[in-house]
């Protein structure tokens, strides 16, 4: 699950997703947001009946931070049994959980709702940080397949679309490593609202970890290899809102009595003897026990480690904005690097229905951001907006048959439609800007704009109607236009555009 989550992600020609697009369509918020009723039954009733197997199983941010736990043992193999009974943050959990969900049902809470969106924060370090890495080596497979005459690769421009958005999934990768190493499962156990949300289902799970204390010695193997800090072996009971279902603590158990199964069923009471404590601990692999000391000590080789990583994610990203720098037109001149424009309304892609519509059900995943062939969406920096994608047209222009972020959005922000649909829907129109035109701010005949207008919605007309010999410029079909923005990235101006895109509100078919 974690490998094909990641896939969809770092697979950037969008073919991936006629596989695995489901993993993305089950995910609990992006269920919540499409309206998914069946997979949020299926969800639902799979927690109750067997607890939080969702976090260890389906959800990849999950399932990441066991990975990040599981190396830590097997470095430190002498300090595997490291954790132990914590009482819950419940104060901490719920309010996040509260917050969460207004957030949700709020108008402009989307960026807090995508922050704590454990599927998006898995998404964006997965677009943002380990994606380069990915487009690198595909860059390399093509070189060498080029010099071989072979067309199986083709070069992909790696570069940073949006810096903030960067930093933010940075930060999420060093929390969730630090807490994962350290304390196992404490992003989900006091952070996340998915799982805090399970967690009141699963406190009635009918399936759960059970004791038997008639075979019990209390030797804590399994309270201290809990990386959910769940289990409480003075009085034999876990907290099953914390329980993730891992099993860790049934694999522990050398005398089996620890398993899995009927929760509400009858269990034996007799309380450990004092003497078989003493006994198993003598007998037993004897590890510090950190649980007392909150998310546990930090070695200078673990700050060494953690530091060397980060410094390569920060190399990554400079590496990025690096293949932005200045490039020449083939002599000597310098070429003008052309500026994103400040739209008055942004533009969002076709399918969208309306900016509240798109606002209200977008987690800022990164997922369409990934897919998009010509580099036309990227995060917001807005407010308002924050993370969520926007379109530009700096790098290229959105074609009218391609839909593919339609395709891959789980939570109908932006519904699927075909492509037919798609060249009638209006996102936004064209502005024309003469002060930028090179008709008159260099005297020469262009035309570039109306020639590529894919609807026809550009005519050149006089500059001066007395004249037969004048010069031409563009003039807007505005109730033709459907804001493709070919106009606007084919337009030879720079650094600013002789004519631009500006967004509707709301979509209309034409």
């Amino acid at each position: 699950m974690l490998v094909g989550a990641s896939l969809l992600f770092l697979d950037f020609t969008g073919s991936v997703h006629a596989w695995l697009g489901w993993i993305a369509e089950i995910q609990f918020v992006p269920a919540v947001l499409a309206v998914n009723l069946g997979a949020i039954i299926a969800l639902v009733l799979l927690t109750f009946v067997t607890g939080r197997v969702y976090c260890s199983v389906i959800c990849p941010l999950g399932i990441f931070q066991d990975g990040v736990s599981g190396i830590r043992n097997r470095i430190k193999k002498k300090n595997r049994y490291r954790f132990g009974w914590k009482k819950p943050l419940n104060v901490l959990r719920y309010m996040i959980l509260v917050l969460f969900l207004v957030a949700l049902i709020a108008p402009v809470g989307g960026f807090v709702a995508s922050l704590l969106d454990p599927y998006s924060a898995f998404g964006r370090i997965m677009s943002n940080l380990f994606s380069p890495f990915w487009q690198w080596g595909n860059n390399a497979l093509a070189y060498l397949a080029e010099r071989a005459d072979s067309y199986a690769f083709y070069d992909k421009t790696v570069w940073l679309k949006s810096l903030p958005t960067f930093l933010v999934a940075l930060t999420t990768l060093i929390v969730v490593c630090v807490l994962a190493w350290t304390g196992g499962r404490t992003y989900c156990n006091s952070i996340c609202p998915v799982g805090s949300l399970l967690g009141l289902v699963s406190r009635f799970s009918l399936f759960g970890i059970r004791f038997d204390t008639q075979k019990c010695n209390g030797c804590r193997l399994c309270e201290k290899g809990c990386k959910s800090s769940c289990i409480n072996i003075d009085s034999h009971r876990v907290d099953s809102s914390r329980c993730v279902v891992c099993l860790d603590c049934v694999s522990h158990c050398h005398r089996g009595a620890v398993s899995y199964g009927w929760r509400w069923g009858k269990v034996s009471s007799r309380k450990p003897l004092a003497a078989d404590t003493v006994n198993s601990e003598s007998k037993t692999e004897k590890a510090p026990n950190t649980a007392t000391s909150g998310a546990g000590t930090v070695k200078p080789e673990d700050a060494g480690r953690r530091a060397f990583v980060t410094g390569a994610l920060i190399a990554a990203g400079s590496a990025a904005l690096k293949a932005q720098e200045v490039k020449l037109d083939g002599g000597l001149a310098e070429v003008t690097q052309r500026k994103p424009f400040r739209r008055q309304t942004p533009l969002k892609p076709a399918g969208a229905v309306s900016l509240r519509h798109f606002s209200q059900h977008c987690t800022a995943c990164q997922l369409c951001v990934s897919v998009c062939p010509n580099d036309v969406l990227r995060p917001s920096t807005a407010l308002d907006t924050f993370m969520q994608p926007e379109m530009s047209y700096e790098r290229g222009f959105c074609r009218p048959e391609c839909t593919r972020c339609a395709e891959v959005c789980p939570n109908n922000a932006i519904f699927e439609i075909t492509r037919e649909e798609k060249s009638s829907t209006q996102i936004g129109h064209a502005v024309v800007n003469l002060d930028n035109c090179v008709v008159k701010t260099d005297g020469v005949s262009c035309g570039n704009c109306a020639r590529r207008c894919p609807v026809g919605a550009i005519k050149l007309v006089k500059l001066n109607p007395e004249d037969e010999r004048s010069l031409r410029i563009p003039t807007v079909n505005e109730e033709r236009c459907i804001g493709c923005g070919a106009c606007e990235y084919l337009c030879p101006s720079q650094p600013f555009p002789a004519i631009h895109v500006e967004g509707h509100l709301v979509h209309k078919t034409i």
